[in-house]
């Protein structure tokens, strides 16, 4: 039976062997289809993974926001023919917070064997650099981008971490990190706890918990670096 490999990629320039194990590199050299959500960055992270590998004799459908439901469906054609597939998101865990999700839907109702590889999630990796609660946490993605409505959500999810004792995990395009970053403060009780991870498995991996009134003292430089942020009490 043919699989569907979910693979990770890095979160940035780091040192491959730190963060993938040597089984997902022969994973990859099975797999000549592969379900990518940048083409670009697919060729240079497999290139990269596996060196011998030949790009030229591979084939890849791209699965972003423009891909149609109808083009999506005809993706997995190979594997009923029985060759492997591979996804790759364009940072992380590929199907969480990522297009590759309606993919792997559709391999679980034709009954594909899907087979989730290990690598880094910026999500639970910040969740276990926080020190906050870990058996009950909620990602919810982007905020609003409209300020009214991004500081009515951020109340409510400081309201849920006290009335559920739930970690809240959000994050907010790179260039737009000190915004939110001053909106947090603006809006949160001062005893709430706010961790900021940035560049995480990479050299320059900032992680750090503080009450709101502390981050009000100093704030770090996130502009153009990829964050996570989390709430708790």
């Amino acid at each position: 039976m043919a699989n569907l490999y979910l693979i990770p990629t890095s979160l940035g320039d780091c040192e491959f062997g730190r963060i993938f194990p040597d089984y997902n590199v022969e994973a990859v050299k099975k797999v000549r289809h592969f379900i990518v959500e940048d083409l670009r960055s697919a060729r240079r992270f497999l290139k990269r993974m596996v060196p011998e590998i030949v790009i030229d004799d591979l084939t890849f459908f791209e699965l972003n926001e423009h891909t149609r439901p109808e083009e999506m469906a005809g993706f997995l054609a190979p594997m009923s023919d029985g060759h492997d597939m591979g996804v790759l998101s364009e940072a992380g865990c590929p199907a969480v917070a990522d297009p590759g999700a309606d993919v792997v839907a559709i391999a679980q109702r034709k009954q594909y064997k899907v087979v989730p590889l290990v690598g880094p999630s910026s999500i639970l990796l910040s969740l276990m650099g926080s020190g906050f609660n870990g058996q009950s946490f909620a990602f919810v993605g982007y905020l609003p981008v409209r300020p009214a409505e991004r500081l009515k959500a951020l109340k409510r999810l400081e309201s849920r971490v006290y009335a559920e004792n739930q970690t809240q995990l959000f994050i907010e395009t790179p260039y737009r990190n000190m915004k939110l970053m001053e909106d947090i403060l603006s809006v949160c009780q001062p005893n709430t706890l706010l961790c900021v991870a940035a560049d995480i498995t990479l050299e320059s991996e900032y992680i750090k918990t503080k009450s709101v009134k502390e981050w009000k003292k100093q704030l770090p430089d996130l502009n153009k670096r990829p964050c996570i942020f989390l709430l708790y009490k």
